[in-house]
């Protein structure tokens, strides 16, 4: 069994293993920075350091939201780098067995299927694992900026 974070992007639940949270923060003043792709919000000051700031809906080709009354900015660590994933809402925290894991469909996700880990029943709700690691692995025409 694993925990998992689980937030809204949209009416749609998605999760992260918990272990690589460090952090949840409300909607937080995000610098914009140029040249970087569409997907890249910008950065934040987390306590001296500046961590780039991923919008999760546009890294999984959804529409924007005006709604942002419930934002957050999750800071997560992949590998060395942290970095923060804007989310419309978190949820909470989900107790989830290996073997209830489903693989992903090959079609008819709200996401790219690529991004997607597993899709699993927590009582009534479907909820979608996202793989952190393909969702921010740097591909070399659209980089990630590393924090300072």
């Amino acid at each position: 069994m694993a925990q998992y974070l689980t937030f809204k992007l949209g009416r749609e639940e998605y999760a992260i293993e918990i272990l690589r949270v460090q952090e949840i923060r409300g909607h937080s003043r995000i610098t914009p920075i140029p040249n970087t792709p569409a997907y890249v919000k910008g950065v934040i000051n987390l306590r001296g350091t500046v961590v780039p700031v991923v919008d999760l809906r546009c890294r999984l080709g959804m529409p924007e939201t005006s709604d942002m009354r419930f934002s957050a900015i999750v800071v997560v660590t992949v590998g060395a780098k942290i970095v923060g994933l804007f989310v419309d809402e978190v949820s909470d925290v989900a107790d989830i067995q290996h073997a209830e894991v489903q693989a992903p469909p090959e079609f008819g996700a709200h996401a790219e299927t690529r991004f997607i880990a597993g899709l699993v029943h927590v009582g009534e709700r479907l909820i979608v694992l996202l793989s952190l690691d393909t969702i921010l692995r740097e591909d070399p025409s659209t980089p990630l900026p590393s924090p300072a």
